[in-house]
C-alpha cells in the first residue's frame, strides 16, 4: 500500500471513529472535548462541528495551526504534552482524542509510556477515547470498531466507571 493509500484510510478512520463517538449514547453529557495533538486543526475542525456545545481544549508544542482552527487562547495548551497533560488529569472529559504517534517505532514508544495513563486520568467514566496509538492503560476498556476500519489502523477505548 502506498503512504498515501496509507493516510486515507488513516484519516477516513479517524473521522469515522470520531462521528461513532458522537453518536455514542453512553457517551457523558457533560464533559470538555480533548484533543491531543492539534497539529494543523483539522480535527479541531472536525470536532468544533460535532460538538458545538462543548468545550473543546486541545494540546500541542508548538502552535502550527490554520488560523480558521485555532482555538480560544485559553483553550490551547502549549508545551510538551506530557508535561501540560498532567493539569487535566482528573478534569472528567466526555471524550479524548490523541492523535500523536510519529509513525517511528522507537519514538511511538516512548510516547506510550505516558500517553496511555494520561488519557484514562483525564477521562470521566464512561468516556471515550479514540486513538492512533493503543492505549494500554488500566481503566481503558477496548471497545469494537465501526465496520469498515481495519483493526490496528485506529483505536477506541471507553473508560470504566459511572
Amino acid at each position: 500500500m502506498s503512504r498515501l493509500d496509507s493516510f486515507i484510510r488513516r484519516m477516513t478512520a479517524q473521522r469515522d471513529l470520531l462521528n461513532h463517538a458522537a453518536r455514542d449514547p453512553g457517551l457523558p453529557r457533560t464533559g470538555a472535548i480533548l484533543e491531543v495533538g492539534l497539529g494543523n486543526g483539522r480535527t479541531y475542525s472536525h470536532l468544533r462541528a460535532l460538538f458545538p456545545d462543548r468545550r473543546i481544549v486541545a494540546f500541542d508544542r508548538a502552535l502550527r495551526a490554520h488560523s480558521g482552527s485555532t482555538p480560544a487562547p485559553g483553550d490551547l495548551v502549549l508545551g510538551e504534552i506530557d508535561e501540560t497533560g498532567r493539569g487535566f488529569l482528573g478534569q472528567d472529559a466526555a471524550l479524548v482524542h490523541a492523535d500523536i504517534g510519529s509513525g517511528h517505532d522507537e519514538l511511538d514508544a516512548a510516547i506510550l509510556r505516558w500517553l496511555p495513563g494520561m488519557v484514562a486520568g483525564m477521562l470521566a467514566p464512561g468516556g471515550l477515547a479514540v486513538s492512533g496509538l493503543p492505549l494500554d492503560a488500566a481503566g481503558l476498556t477496548a471497545l469494537p470498531l465501526p465496520p469498515g476500519i481495519d483493526p490496528g489502523r485506529y483505536f477506541l477505548y471507553r473508560r470504566a466507571g459511572r
